[in-house]
């Protein structure tokens, strides 16, 4: 059976089939999975009688489609009776994967009069007295809002709002998770772009911070300008600046790898959206030797008309040789590819002409630009934006850290010095005597990230204009500690 995906817990499946009670059949049932290119990742005896066993297979499949495959696989086998079969990644989201807790008891009258009438009633008028309190006795102080209007929706998109909620949820988690910081998802119903700066401008006042999510280019660029320069919170685009933070840091050791400069390089960026802009911005502040910028028109280059702000910017400041190729052609002797695009643009045979010690992050999702085994042959760096490959540049490696540092620093704007800063606190990470071609960013679940950007952040933001320092190894902090720190400053 072909399947062109590697099975990942994404699509991991339970199938509870009742099997006769004799030596052999849970054998056939873990050989049929196996066969259908399935991987078993438990099995549990859920009831048993004389003649039969009920169990729950757990296995982790390659896509809806495989995981009917299994399941028809299973169904064939003499004397084996699926009961049910239940999708994991949709039983984790019922009912959602975020809840509201309260920090209260409130178990007697005295908290409730505290925390309530009457007893709120003076926090609220010390409050009006000086606004300035809300960040000190409200959730304001640890709150970010992750808002989206659902019009780009992971590589899947224009989705809508609701469709674009467990995103939401999801992103929320991970704040709490690897932060410490309290989010909510707030979707809007809404696609106009001045709808949206009012209404963002309107809920404001309850949160130290707005992530905006998901949002289509070019209106990306404009929202987030206008909430900066309306809101004395910080506004962060992820989408753009956290994916930009990662990549920087990735190509940070990866430069150290190959043993390149990033002023000697020339680099090929395949997506000019929010994402690819902004990685292409940062590359070119940190002095990268050259950017060919590629998108649905072609590379970018001067003298093309009709583009929109954002890519007009771009065409004036990068490709230098106003190269007018194809991609193919434009990786041809490139010392860096950067994909932030779509699936299967270039083959191992491309990466094959490129710059001696290449390096390729191919981070379309969940299908890369180019097939990352066949990238290997040939680059000296790959890496990916997916989990089960070495290399993942992910997000959650700077958001959570980034709103950290800003939150305890009170920032009122995110800047390119704070993004400078978090990228080299991300590669510094790794340690000079643990990197390598299959290890340049650290793990999102290696302790020590979220602390290092957040100390990074909130040192940029505290002393603005100064030459972000890099980033020593900060130990085995403890991100809780650090949160419950931060909330205990006044």
């Amino acid at each position: 059976m072909a399947i062109t995906r590697l099975p990942s817990a994404g699509f991991s499946i339970t199938i509870r089939i009742a099997v006769p009670a004799d030596a052999s059949s849970i054998g056939r049932l873990t050989t049929s999975v196996g066969e259908a290119g399935a991987i078993v990742t438990a099995l549990d005896v859920v009831d048993s009688d004389p003649t039969h066993v009920l169990v729950d297979l757990t296995c982790d499949t390659a896509d809806a489609n495989h995981a009917d495959q299994v399941v028809e696989a299973l169904t064939a086998l003499d004397g084996v009776d699926v009961r049910k079969v239940s999708d994991r990644t949709f039983l984790l989201h019922l009912g959602g994967k975020i809840e509201v807790s309260s920090k209260v008891a409130l178990r007697t009258r005295d908290e409730l009069s505290r925390a309530y009438t009457p007893g709120v009633a003076r926090v609220c008028q010390a409050i009006a007295e000086n606004p300035a309190d809300a960040r000190r006795l409200t959730i304001k102080r640890n709150t970010v809002a992750v808002v989206s209007d659902g019009s780009a929706v992971l590589g899947l998109g224009n989705l809508g709002p609701a469709a674009s909620l467990p995103v939401m949820e999801g992103k929320a988690a991970l704040f709490k998770r690897f932060g410490g910081v309290d989010a909510w998802p707030v979707v809007l119903d809404t696609q106009d772009t001045d709808e949206i700066v009012a209404i963002v401008k309107a809920i404001a006042p309850a949160y130290g911070g707005i992530n905006l999510e998901d949002i289509a280019a070019p209106r990306c660029f404009e929202i987030e300008a206008r909430l900066r320069e309306a809101l004395d919170i910080p506004v962060f685009h992820d989408d753009q600046h956290g994916t930009a933070i990662c990549v920087l840091a990735a190509l940070t050791n990866a430069l150290r790898v190959v043993g390149k400069r990033l002023a000697d390089v020339r680099v090929v960026v395949s997506g000019a959206g929010a994402a690819g802009t902004a990685i292409m911005k940062l590359l070119l502040r940190q002095g990268v030797g050259d950017i060919i910028a590629y998108d649905r028109r072609g590379a970018l280059q001067r003298g093309m008309t009709d583009l929109n702000p954002a890519w007009q910017w771009l065409a004036e400041n990068t490709n230098k040789e106003n190269y007018s190729g194809d991609l193919p052609g434009a990786v041809r002797n490139a010392d860096v590819f950067i994909g932030v695009s779509a699936p299967n643009l270039l083959t191992g045979e491309d990466i094959a002409t490129m710059a001696k010690d290449s390096i390729v992050f191919a981070l379309a999702n969940p299908d890369p630009e180019v097939d990352p085994r066949e990238a290997r042959k040939h680059a000296a760096v790959v890496a990916t934006g997916r989990s089960d490959q070495p290399n993942q540049i992910n997000n959650v490696l700077a958001f959570p850290g980034v709103f950290r540092g800003m939150l305890d620093a009170h920032a009122e704007e995110f800047t390119e010095e704070m993004a400078i800063a978090a990228a080299r606190a991300i590669a510094d990470v790794v340690g000079e005597d643990k990197i390598n071609p299959t290890v340049i960013v650290p793990s999102v679940f290696d302790s020590r990230v979220a602390p290092a950007v957040a100390a990074a952040v909130r040192a940029a933001a505290q002393n603005p204009g100064a030459t972000p320092p890099p980033a020593a190894d900060p130990g085995p902090a403890d991100l809780p500690e650090i949160a419950a720190e931060a909330s205990a400053t006044p």
